[in-house]
């Protein structure tokens, strides 16, 4: 009797060996898979539509005593479906959003793997309950490819850097160990069908992840380590002196970063999905009604020097200059302008502003023409005199363009929330300047409004369609950014010649028009002088109708880094834009107009490339036209071109 006993028991065993080795999750449409396989570390490897895309990926976090995934014995392990509506306070693609996936829990001594597999993408993290406070050494996300993809990065030289470097193009199983590291999101062209994006979401006192090569056709995860120690270096900067040998020390008992993959099958997915929303930790403020997303005129790129006989004073940093402006914006409901460097009479005190500017006055001005101000700061004067918060509201301001982070270790992902969470407190919205890419904290805290971190217009001509095009699928893809677009002077690659006050974009009017429409922002800069909008009313008259929140989104065509054209709803309007790089000399695409309701007729106004665009980029056509459900629209780009219309 004792022999059978030994015996089930040992069936069992094998049962539960052979479970555990054998333990898949699929999504809630059955396309994707992942398989796992827990030996000597946890293995995963995803699936679509039975094709292996990433093979045996593996995860670890390691502590100073102890290393999580190391040898996982299974305890349990716990399904779960969601299917819920999730309503964004700022709608950057839709009023509402489907939140669907499955879970697994794999449960483990001390800590919890969780995965989530939804129709277009894979999540996991670690969960840990741990007693007091823990030492993270390094965190393992290692990433194998089964074929020699192509690797769409931006690449710094180190891991301070203002997230500004053009993207890169490299083979994947080139990418060595000694080459540069990789900055969050990450796009993978498998060179099939699929398309993979990786990012991170809810990203709370921990590090943002950066990439490396593994030269062995794979990725690794690498941290910056936590700074210990700073001396100032300059009015926006500190040098650090000291570093931990940790990457982050934090509470035992907590939910770590969710590391995801986007999987599409075609780019249109990519810009469509939500996946950092659908991560991110819910809305902490009870009282969101002030947070108002809007448009904004902005000085700094064509140096606050509007001209003209309408302009009767010295323009420049000063009170006359800046009224200007406020008139500008509020004869085109543009809720907002920006006081970039200059308007406080030093950048380390914010609280003496510039004689010549006389803040308050602006204010009260504003305030008269419905038009707020926002103040730029460098971080350093912000940490330097936290108290300000509660001064700024209480003369009158909106918002704050915070400038010049370039770190995303522990210690400055935590600046990032203490700056919006006090913000808050004092009804004020944050633009975060020379930052790193959005990661959950605009979810949380809904007044962080919008992140640079991209190579946008301020760097001249350094800042080309052909760079661009990637931003949709990629820095766009993971939350809102500021790029800054609104030029008037255009130009083709090979005769651009410009420097402020005279700034010139690279790229068609009508390229210019359209990424109102594409890029995505909670605060949508428009760049150029107020001289040269009222110059082009018609083309300023668009882009001041253009929403920055929106209630749908239809990718209608995409091609990551060549061409995307988007349509999208706001009430009963719908917008239309389309950008394409340099790629041809015309591209020419006929999309359905099918997203309009059946049984109405609609007016259409667009802006589209002229006869002579691809040499002279200023040339465009502004057309109207009767247009309803069901018709087919030609949309015709010359090389850097666009198309911009609005369907009412």
């Amino acid at each position: 009797m004792r022999k059978y006993f030994l015996l089930s028991v040992f069936l069992c065993l094998v049962s539960s060996l052979h479970a555990q080795n054998k333990l898949e999750l699929v999504s809630p449409d059955g396309e994707l898979k992942v398989s796992f396989n827990l030996s000597d570390k946890i293995y995963y490897s995803i699936h679509y539509n039975g094709e292996v895309l990433l093979k045996d990926n593996s995860l670890q976090l390691t502590l100073k005593n102890q290393v999580l995934g190391q040898n996982p014995k299974l305890r349990r392990q716990k399904r779960t479906s969601v299917n819920e509506r999730l309503t964004p306070v700022v709608p950057l693609k839709y009023a509402g959003i489907d939140n669907r996936y499955n879970q697994l829990s794999l449960t483990f001594k001390d800590y919890s793997v969780e995965f989530r597999a939804f129709d277009d993408g894979v999540s996991y993290r670690f969960v840990t309950s741990l007693k007091g406070d823990v030492e993270v050494l390094g965190e393992e996300f290692a990433i194998n490819f089964p074929a020699d993809y192509l690797l769409h990065l931006q690449q710094p030289g180190g891991f301070k850097t203002a997230y500004e470097e053009s993207y890169t193009h490299i083979q994947s199983n080139a990418w060595k160990p000694e080459d540069r590291m990789a900055v969050l999101p990450a796009l993978i062209d498998t060179r099939k069908d699929y398309k993979i994006l990786i990012s991170e979401s809810d990203l709370t006192d921990y590090p943002c992840m950066f990439l490396k090569g593994t030269g062995m056709n794979g990725m690794v995860s690498t941290f910056p380590k936590a700074p210990l120690a700073f001396i100032e270096n300059g009015d926006r900067s500190v040098k650090i002196t000291q570093e931990a040998d940790y990457i982050a020390k934090t509470k035992g008992t907590r939910n770590y970063p969710w590391r995801y993959f986007v999987i599409t099958k075609n780019d249109c997915q990519l810009i469509e999905n939500t996946m950092t929303y659908k991560l991110a930790e819910k809305n902490q403020l009870q009282d969101v009604s002030w947070i108002k997303p809007g448009q904004v005129s902005w000085e700094w790129w064509n140096d606050a020097a509007p001209y003209g006989p309408d302009v009767n004073f010295v323009s420049g940093y000063n009170l006359a200059t800046y009224k200007y402006y406020i008139d500008f914006a509020s004869k085109f409901g543009i809720p907002y302008i920006i006081m970039d460097e200059g308007w406080a009479k030093s950048t380390r005190d914010p609280y003496t502003p510039n004689p010549e500017v006389n803040l308050h006055e602006l204010i009260r001005y504003g305030k008269e023409k419905n038009v707020g101000i926002v103040l730029w700061l460098t971080w350093l004067t912000v940490e330097n005199n936290f108290d300000l918060f509660k001064t700024f509201n209480e003369w009158g301001v909106k918002g704050l363009k915070i400038d010049f982070m370039d770190r995303s270790d522990q210690w400055m992902v935590n600046y990032y929330e203490r700056v919006a969470r006090e913000a808050a407190k004092n009804n004020l919205f944050v633009d975060f300047h020379g930052s790193f890419k959005p990661a959950g904290l605009e979810y949380k805290y809904p007044n962080v409004l919008s992140y640079e971190g991209v190579r946008g217009m301020e760097q001249m001509g350094g800042c080309r369609p052909d760079n661009s095009l990637y931003l949709p699928f990629m820095r766009n893809a993971v939350g809102p950014m500021d790029y800054t677009p609104g030029a008037m002077i255009s130009m083709q690659p090979d005769v651009y010649s410009a420097e402020r006050p005279n700034a010139a974009s690279i790229g068609t009017r009508a390229y210019q028009l359209a990424l109102f429409v594409v890029f995505e922002s909670g605060l949508q800069m428009l760049a150029d002088n107020p001289t040269l909008y009222y110059r082009n009313e018609d083309c300023t008259r668009f882009i001041t109708q253009v929403p920055v929140t929106w209630d749908e989104t239809v990718a209608l065509e995409a091609k990551a880094g060549e061409y995307v054209i988007v349509a999208k709803r706001k009430g009963d309007k719908w917008y239309i834009g389309g950008i394409t790089n340099n790629g041809e000399t015309k591209r020419e695409f006929t999309v359905s107009l099918d997203f309009l309701k059946q049984n109405r007729s609609y007016q259409m106004t667009s802006f589209e490339d002229g006869i002579n665009a691809g040499r002279q980029a200023m040339d465009y056509r502004c057309k109207s036209s009767q247009v309803k459900a069901g018709d087919s629209l030609t949309i015709t780009m010359v090389r850097n071109g666009g198309f911009a219309a609005i369907i009412e």
